[in-house]
């Protein structure tokens, strides 16, 4: 404990002052009315669950991530949640059990043991929608749909779609034959576009030439649609798999792009971000001026076998603190109408009536000074009338 000064908060954790706390609370209700409105149904997991469960089908990643607790009620071992993606997939595979696609969004804080990149928090309010049961293409291009309206209408400027498609990666790895920790380490290395550490890694794992250049390929193709086109030129001769996955995701690209036709789209085919835990597409939502992205997702199938229910599944996650310090309609606290310390039941009928309207009445404390602005006062009349003008 810090007895010098504990009011400090642990780094990459912060209070929310009113002017954003109010952003906030804005953009969680719009986003939750538009998801609403696009056929998803809300869910609210607990904040913490046994780790058992909650890093289950997660990977190594959010194991990391995640902080540890002994529940004293049965002794095994919590987790807080750092992700809410595998506990809605949990919901999907044991609670609902729903044959038919189900649509399921959430909005709830989570909390990481690490920030992972410069400029994000370790806790976030998590906001965002799951596709279960939708195996196609269509079920990936609804969710990016869904995601970039939600978007717009959260005030985000301008944002760029950056597309990939981890099954090119796999089947690539899967037909070299590659060791999972040789798989690591090259994910990582095209992950930071270095072309020299791939290079050194693909002649020490003794590739055939042809081997290496597809996989040096992936480094290289980024850019607009036409990078589609290359990579049937580049990687046309390789294994099955990996032609199956760039069909998919020249569909939905094709089908974004005539959907959100506003929307750049960028393809990128050495994005790995998450590979591990996705198995098909993945994109990322970014704006001018922001380094991080605003939104990710991606397809992640099957995961809910762990829990005895494999379904397809597809899906969108977005911090709405990100969103708040980002969105161009940021909320402003309307000003408020001053009101006496009066027992008068006429005076609390017309404060009743203003706050159902939505205006902020506060009513004047003794020790507080008349304040500028707007002030409900009685008229000559006996009437009580809003004077004064905002501020």
């Amino acid at each position: 404990m810090n007895t010098k000064n504990p009011w400090l908060l642990p780094d990459g954790v912060r209070d929310i002052l009113p002017a954003e706390a109010w952003t906030v609370e804005r953009l969680r209700a719009a986003a939750l009315r538009w998801l609403g409105g696009c056929g998803y149904e809300l869910v609210r997991p607990p904040l913490v669950e046994f780790v058992d469960s909650l890093l289950t089908g997660s990977g190594e990643d959010l194991d990391l991530q995640t902080y540890k607790v002994v529940d004293h009620a049965s002794g095994r071992m919590m987790g807080v949640r750092p992700d809410m993606t595998p506990q809605v997939a949990r919901l999907d595979a044991r609670v609902l059990g729903l044959d038919a696609p189900a649509r399921l969004c959430y909005a709830g804080p989570v909390l990481r043991a690490h920030a992972g990149e410069p400029g994000v928090e370790r806790e976030s309010l998590q906001c965002g929608a799951e596709l279960f049961g939708s195996a196609g293409p269509r079920g990936d291009c609804e969710i990016i749909q869904v995601m970039l309206g939600m978007l717009r209408r959260l005030g985000v400027a301008a944002p760029h779609l950056d597309l990939g498609h981890v099954g090119i990666y796999r089947g690539l790895a899967a037909a070299c034959g590659l060791s999972m920790e040789m798989r690591d380490a090259l994910f990582d290395a095209l992950q930071r576009k270095s072309a020299p550490d791939a290079a050194a890694l693909l002649d020490a794992a003794g590739l055939e030439a042809r081997q290496r250049e597809r996989f040096a390929a992936l480094a290289e193709l980024s850019g607009g649609g036409e990078v589609l086109q290359r990579a049937a030129e580049k990687l046309g001769d390789a294994a099955p798999p990996v032609q199956h996955a760039l069909a998919n995701l020249r569909t939905v690209a094709e089908e974004v792009a005539a959907l959100c036709p506003e929307v750049p789209l960028h393809i990128d085919l050495g994005e790995l971000r998450g590979y591990r835990y996705h198995t098909g597409v993945v994109f990322a939502v970014f704006t001018a001026g922001r380094g991080n992205a605003l939104a990710l997702g991606g397809r992640y199938d099957d995961i809910g076998a762990a829990f005895g229910r494999a379904r397809p599944a597809t899906g969108f996650s977005t911090d709405l603190r990100q969103i708040a310090q980002t969105a161009r309609t940021a909320q402003t606290i309307t000003d408020a109408i001053t009101a006496p310390w009066d027992r008068d039941p006429e005076l609390r009928a017309a404060i009743d009536r203003l706050r159902n309207k939505g205006e902020r009445v506060v009513v004047r404390l003794p020790e507080e000074e008349t304040a500028a602005g707007r002030k409900l006062e009685r008229g000559a009349d006996g009437e009580w009338r809003v004077t004064g003008n905002r501020v």
